[in-house]
């Protein structure tokens, strides 16, 4: 009975929650952010090796006052559409709290409302970045860490400027040396120990 109780009172809680703040839906946030990527379409890059950079800035066509709001400016590497077909982990979903466009976070830097210039960003792609194809996006936040708005470095549907990262096994040249000499030699001392087994065989008839 008691756990009962506490099941639905955390439910109570949960659902309490979502009233207060509500769900951030992607569809409600305004594209006021603009972003570009260096990587040109279709361009392969390599985790762990290569670098992205670009800009943002906000969109200058908005009335003064549009970023009041803004905090924080966090940087994302985002799937394609392309790298998202029949990957469930991946999936877009409108509720910002359960979308997995972004999962990869580049970097997060202060928003000065008094500074309007074109900001720069240089990320080095992380090695646990996996294969697949991008986009950058950039998520304004306001106070309370919540988003209220974005940018994009590709069009609506995702379809243009984008890159693939193609992930790095993790393996060295060195290893791999290291690890063939280290078969040659057990297949050697293998051939030696047999020699010396059989010799001692010869001895003991003699």
């Amino acid at each position: 009975m008691a756990a009962h109780k506490l099941v639905v009172a955390s439910l109570f809680l949960c659902c309490l929650a979502e009233i207060c703040y509500g769900k951030i839906l992607f569809s409600s946030l305004k594209r006021t952010l603009v972003v570009t990527a260096s990587p040109k379409q279709g361009q392969v890059l390599s985790s762990g090796v290569d670098k992205i950079s670009g800009t943002w800035s906000l969109n200058k066509t908005f009335p003064a006052g549009t970023d009041s709001s803004y905090k924080t400016i966090k940087l994302k590497l985002c799937y394609a559409r392309i790298s998202q077909q029949d990957r469930a982990w991946r999936k877009t979903v409108d509720d910002l709290s359960r979308d997995k466009t972004c999962q990869h976070k580049m970097e997060a830097m202060h928003y000065d409302t008094s500074n309007k210039t074109v900001q720069t960003y240089d990320w080095l792609i992380e090695r646990a970045v996996p294969q697949a194809t991008y986009f950058v996006r950039a998520y304004a936040f306001d106070s309370n860490d919540v988003e209220v708005a974005y940018g994009q470095s590709t069009n609506a549907d995702k379809s243009t400027n984008l890159f693939e990262i193609n992930a790095i096994s993790g393996r060295h040249a060195t290893l791999d040396i290291c690890s063939i000499c280290f078969s040659a030699f057990s297949v050697l001392s293998l051939g030696v120990f047999f020699y010396i087994e059989k010799s001692k065989g010869k001895s003991q008839k003699q």
